[in-house]
C-alpha cells in the first residue's frame, strides 16, 4: 500500500487499452483513479473502480488541408477535446499526482497546461522510423515516392516529440519498441510489458472450440490458427493466405481458423472497396484444393474465454508481423502452450528464440513457411518441446502478477513521489 492514496489520471482514446490491468490494480491498492477516453455513452461510468469520463471531438478535419498535416490536425482536435475534459475535472477540484497517457492519438497534448505541477508519464508504444522498421519493409506495398513518405512520417512524429518534451517518464512493452524512440530519451523509458494472465491463459487438454457452423474442434483435430486484430498486410495476412492452398493440399485433415476483422488496420488499403480478406480470397480461389474452403474458418473478434480455448486446442499457431508493435496474441498463444511458427522480425526475436520457444521463418519465404508448418504438424514431440518452452518463457518474463504488475505499480509510485516534491 502507498503511504497515502494518490490521484491517478489515465488518458487513452480507447480506455482501458494497455492499462486494463494497471488501472484496477491502482484502485485495489487504495488510489483514486480517473480515466478519460472517447467512449460514447454514458458520459460517466464506473469500470472496476475507475471513474471513466467520456469526451468527444467538437469538429472534423479541415477540408483541403495539406495531406501531411491531416494527421497532426486530427491529434490537435482530439487534444483540444481532452483538454476541455481535463479543465472540467480541474474545476471539480481534481489534481492528479500522475497523468498516465497514451500519446498516440494526441489526447494528452495539453495536460501540462491544466496541471503544470503534475508529472506526465507516457506509454511509449512506437516512434516512426524512416528505416529499420515498418516503412519500406514490404516491397509489395512500397510507396510511390519513398522520400515523400519519409517527409510524411517526419510530420507524424511531431506528435510524439511534443509529448516527449513535456513528459518526465515513459514505459514501453518491449526493448525493441523502446529502441525506436530518440536516443536522448531512451534512458527515461522503463521496459515492462503490460502483462499476460498466465494463470487464466494456460494449457488445457480438455479444451474445445465450437465453430460458428456447429462443428466442435478439440486437440484431437489438426487445427492451425492465425490471429490479428485486423486481417491486413502489417500482420502478414497476405503471406498466410497465399500459403493456404499448398498447406491444405499437404494436410488434407487440417482446419485453418483465422480470427480478425476486416478493418483497414495500420497499412495499405486493399482497394476497389474490398477488404483484404475479400481480395486475397479471390486471389487464391483457383488454387484451392477441392473442398478446401470448407476447412477454412473466418471468425471475427472473439470473447476472451473463447479466444483462450482456441489457443488451447491449436496444433500450430502462425504469427506474422512487420517490424512493428508486438501483438498481445503472440504472448497469449505462448502462455496457452501453443506451438508457434512466427516471422523472423523484430520484436518477435525478443520473445522467441528460434528453435527454443518456437520456429522463426523469413517473413516473405512462403516455401519455408510451408515446409516448417508441415514439419511441425508431423512432429508431435518437437511441438510439445517448443510449446513447453514457450509457456515457461511467458510465465518467467511476462506473467501479469509475478512480473509485470508489480513492476508497473512500483514505477507509478516512483513518479507519483516526484509530484509531491513539486507540489
Amino acid at each position: 500500500m502507498p503511504s497515502s492514496p494518490r490521484n491517478i489520471l489515465f488518458i487513452h482514446q480507447n480506455f482501458p487499452g494497455q492499462f486494463r490491468h494497471l488501472a484496477p490494480a491502482l484502485v485495489e491498492r487504495g488510489d483514486q483513479v480517473v480515466a478519460l477516453g472517447i467512449l460514447g455513452q454514458p458520459a460517466v461510468r464506473n469500470w472496476n473502480g475507475v471513474r471513466v469520463l467520456s469526451y468527444q471531438p467538437r469538429r472534423s478535419n479541415t477540408a483541403g488541408l495539406h495531406p501531411w498535416l491531416v494527421d497532426m490536425e486530427t491529434k490537435l482536435i482530439r487534444g483540444e477535446a481532452c483538454w476541455q475534459a481535463m479543465r472540467s475535472l480541474q474545476a471539480q477540484g481534481f489534481r492528479p499526482d500522475l497523468v498516465m497517457a497514451h500519446p498516440g492519438w494526441g489526447e494528452p497534448l495539453f495536460a501540462k497546461q491544466v496541471w503544470p505541477g503534475s508529472p506526465l508519464a507516457i506509454y511509449a508504444e512506437f516512434f516512426y522510423q524512416a528505416e529499420g522498421a515498418d516503412m519500406g519493409f514490404d516491397p509489395e506495398f512500397a510507396p510511390p515516392d519513398a522520400q515523400a513518405e519519409r517527409c510524411r512520417l517526419q510530420m507524424k512524429n511531431l506528435n510524439h516529440l511534443a509529448h516527449l518534451e513535456q513528459a518526465s517518464a515513459a514505459i514501453s512493452p518491449t526493448h525493441w519498441q523502446a529502441s525506436t524512440f530518440p536516443a536522448y530519451w531512451r534512458d527515461r523509458i522503463e521496459v515492462c510489458h503490460d502483462g499476460i494472465d498466465t494463470d487464466a491463459i494456460r494449457p488445457d487438454l480438455q479444451a474445445c472450440f465450437p465453430l460458428p457452423a456447429g462443428q466442435v474442434l478439440t486437440r484431437d483435430d489438426e487445427v492451425v490458427t492465425y490471429v490479428a486484430r485486423h486481417l491486413e498486410p502489417y500482420r502478414g495476412f497476405h503471406v498466410f493466405m497465399r500459403l493456404l492452398p499448398e498447406l491444405l493440399r499437404a494436410r488434407p485433415h487440417a482446419h485453418i481458423v483465422i480470427v480478425g476483422d476486416d478493418g483497414k488496420g495500420y497499412g495499405a488499403d486493399a482497394g476497389a472497396g474490398q477488404s483484404w480478406r475479400q481480395r486475397l480470397t479471390q486471389e487464391i480461389d483457383s488454387q484451392m484444393p477441392v473442398g478446401g474452403w470448407r476447412r477454412v474458418h473466418f471468425i471475427s473478434r472473439l470473447p476472451r474465454d473463447a479466444f483462450t480455448r482456441l489457443l488451447q486446442i491449436t496444433r500450430l499457431h502462425c504469427y506474422l508481423t512487420y517490424p512493428f508493435v508486438l501483438s498481445w496474441s503472440l504472448l497469449e498463444a505462448m502462455s496457452a502452450g501453443a506451438c508457434i511458427l512466427a516471422s523472423d522480425t523484430a520484436p518477435v526475436r525478443e520473445v522467441i528464440q528460434n528453435g527454443q520457444q518456437g520456429i522463426l521463418v523469413d517473413f516473405f519465404d512462403r516455401h519455408a513457411w510451408l515446409a516448417q508448418a508441415v514439419a511441425l504438424l508431423e512432429q508431435p514431440e518437437t511441438r510439445q518441446a517448443l510449446s513447453a518452452s514457450a509457456r515457461q518463457r511467458a510465465v518467467a518474463h511476462y506473467d501479469l502478477r509475478t512480473v509485470s504488475l508489480s513492476r508497473q505499480l512500483a514505477w507509478v509510485s516512483r513518479h507519483c513521489a516526484d509530484s509531491h516534491q513539486w507540489g
